[in-house]
This record gives C-alpha cells, sequence and structure tokens, in this order.
C-alpha cells in the first residue's frame, strides 16, 4: 500500500519561489521513479520533471532551468523546487510514483493548488 500526500502550494506573484514537497508513504520508496505533474484547466495533466531511485531527473523543455526536482530517500520525501514561477505555471501539481518493475505511474496524491499572479 503506497499513499502519498503533498504539501507546499499557494497563491504567489510571477518571479517568486515554491517548494513543493511529497511524503511517501509506504514500502520500498526506492523501488519507485517519483514524478510531478501537474493539471491547468481545461488542460491534460502533463509530466513536470521525474527523479529515479539513483537521483537521474528530467524535467519538461517549459520549466528547465526553473524548476528542480529532487528526493531524500532516508526521508521518502520528494521535492520540486520551483523558481522564477510565470502565471503559465498555475495548476495542480500532483506527486506520483512509478513502479519500476511496471513502468507505469499508478499511485498518486490529492494535488496541491499553484496559482501565480502576474
Amino acid at each position: 500500500q503506497v499513499e502519498l500526500a503533498e504539501s507546499g502550494g499557494g497563491l504567489v506573484q510571477a518571479g517568486d519561489s515554491l517548494r513543493l514537497s511529497c511524503a511517501f508513504l509506504g514500502r520500498t520508496f526506492s523501488a519507485y521513479v517519483m514524478g510531478w505533474f501537474r493539471q491547468a484547466p481545461g488542460k491534460e495533466r502533463e509530466l513536470v520533471a521525474q527523479i529515479t531511485s539513483g537521483g537521474s531527473t528530467n524535467e519538461a523543455d517549459s520549466v528547465k532551468g526553473r524548476f528542480t526536482v529532487s528526493r531524500d530517500n532516508a526521508k521518502n520525501v520528494v521535492y520540486l523546487q520551483m523558481n522564477s514561477l510565470k502565471p503559465e505555471d498555475t495548476a495542480v501539481y500532483y506527486c506520483g510514483a512509478k513502479d519500476i518493475r511496471t513502468s507505469i505511474y499508478d499511485h498518486w496524491g490529492h494535488g496541491t493548488q499553484v496559482t501565480v499572479s502576474s
């Protein structure tokens, strides 16, 4: 059983920073690739960034150079540091866990709202 709980969203101005956190509750955190996704109103959910247990990362082109994903395997937490936020970053941000055996994101948090005002 895996549960994910996001925190850290809020209302900020363009150019500000936020750090999202996702607590992983369950067994074998290291068996999962952890990802951050977002979904804006009227749009599909998109991958923002993901990180393997070994620390390899990849980010969407739209956030490269501004967002950084990291994880603490001792604390079972994954972070998304978001800098230079833009109004187009406004969305609900979700944490997801992908089992390395199935390569499917099959565990999700409830999401945290990030709103960036211009």
